[in-house]
């Protein structure tokens, strides 16, 4: 299979390394850019979410998934509306809750479940697809539709720090404490 140009996998070892490469991505997120999250229950979208919502600077403690609620909104550097779709099941109901009016030149949006309804997306948009690689793991790939997200695909790709730095994040829970040798 061929890669397009403007795409990139990732492997993510924990929910820590997702929401990692959460957070350098929404420090790079510019007024006007659209995140479509794909990948099934459970794939990371939320975390990865919950990585972008710290990345702007917003209170990340507050991140749940919007499924029954459809659309949250989050404030920090730049606003950030999450919206899932997984519930929904016309595009008719998508144009109900007013999809196409939160893709505005004054905030972020990310929308999980994007796959659903590919047709009222913004033809420029940044796809993410999340798929679990084992019980742990899961690849994420970053796919560029467009020239401002082409941009900001290149933004996160200068940013992301290398798979073996990603490993070797410290983790918030151990500090203080010795990490065990696994002889």
């Amino acid at each position: 299979m061929v890669r397009p140009a403007w795409s990139r996998g990732l492997v993510l070892s924990s929910r820590r390394e997702t929401e990692s490469i959460g957070r350098a991505i929404g420090r790079v997120l510019h007024e006007g850019d659209v995140l479509a999250l794909i990948g099934e229950l459970g794939a990371g979208k939320t975390a990865l979410v919950h990585g972008i919502v710290s990345g702007l600077d917003a209170p990340s403690t507050v991140v749940t998934s919007p499924t029954f609620m459809l659309m949250r909104q989050y404030h920090g550097r730049l606003p950030l509306t999450h919206m899932d779709l997984y519930r929904l099941k016309s595009s008719a109901e998508a144009e109900a809750i007013g999809l196409a009016e939160v893709f505005t030149e004054d905030s972020v949006t990310a929308i999980e479940w994007a796959d659903r309804f590919p047709n009222l997306l913004p033809s420029d948009h940044l796809e993410i697809r999340l798929t679990h690689r084992t019980f742990t793991t899961r690849s994420a790939q970053l796919i560029a539709h467009g020239v401002r997200s082409r941009l900001l695909f290149t933004r996160i790709t200068r940013v992301l720090p290398s798979e073996k730095k990603r490993r070797d994040l410290p983790n918030p829970k151990l500090r203080g404490k010795r990490k065990a040798s696994h002889r």
